[in-house]
């Protein structure tokens, strides 16, 4: 008999009408960034809905066999309910160091751009406030695959959102030494972190913008300007620097 709630539970939501419209949306085709993955065609929502009735009857041997399902929202459920794990657990430094251990380990299964950012700078990012930063850089810059590369800089979140901006920005480098094209969704994934931390300090990004707007890929410039007036924007569209 089958004794995984979390997993039970998710699959009791599937909904096949809307399996191809799911996949679709994540880029299930040949070819494309999320070849092969598998769906139920359970929205964010229900998921989440899941996770906040569940979490706590969840134990660690139940997420592995959630994280390793074929089937993209179990994956998530899994990744959300380590999440609710860790975020309960700061009076229990042994099991936060579970749940970190257990991201890594099967960060292999983090593995479309919802995984990523629905997770990582809730976990590593949350993590590595009080601690060495190294590990992100390492997955940006030798991240096996771009999920991992994304982790190396959507986990900065964590950071800006308590205005310690450093990380971002030389994470953001490492990107543009990258080999080109850079992916588009590395690409927006380093303008929407560099636009973040333009919101705390504008100027900050405006002389960053200065220095490396020349080398950056379309997509991820036109992501970190976002917020920047029309004119601004258009200055750094058309190669200008336009720092006040």
């Amino acid at each position: 008999m089958h004794m995984n709630a979390l997993y039970d539970e998710m699959m009791r939501h599937r909904d096949p009408a809307q399996v191809a419209g799911l996949s679709r949306f994540f880029k299930t085709g040949p070819g494309q960034y999320g070849e092969g993955d598998k769906f139920l065609g359970i929205k964010v929502p229900v998921t989440r809905e899941v996770v906040k009735d569940l979490w706590r009857e969840i134990a660690f041997e139940n997420l592995e066999e959630c994280i390793v399902s074929e089937y993209h929202e179990i994956r998530l459920a899994a990744l959300l309910v380590l999440v609710q794990m860790f975020k309960h657990s700061k009076k229990d430094p042994e099991n936060r160091r579970r749940c970190i251990d257990f991201y890594l380990q099967h960060i292999g299964q983090v593995n479309n751009w919802d995984l990523v950012d629905l997770s990582c700078y809730e976990l590593l990012g949350q993590w590595l406030m009080d601690r060495d930063r190294t590990l992100l850089y390492d997955l940006a810059r030798d991240g096996r695959t771009i999920w991992e590369q994304r982790v190396g800089i959507v986990s900065t979140m964590a950071f800006v959102r308590n205005g310690q901006l450093d990380d971002t920005y030389s994470i953001a480098e490492i990107f543009l030494d990258k080999p080109s094209p850079l992916h588009d969704l590395l690409q927006k994934a380093v303008g929407w972190l560099l636009r973040d931390a333009g919101k705390r300090d504008e100027a900050r990004l405006r002389q960053w913008l200065d220095a490396n707007s020349s080398r950056m890929p379309r997509t991820m410039l036109r992501y970190s300007i976002e917020k920047f007036t029309e004119d601004v924007r258009r200055g750094y569209l058309h190669g200008g620097t336009v720092s006040r």
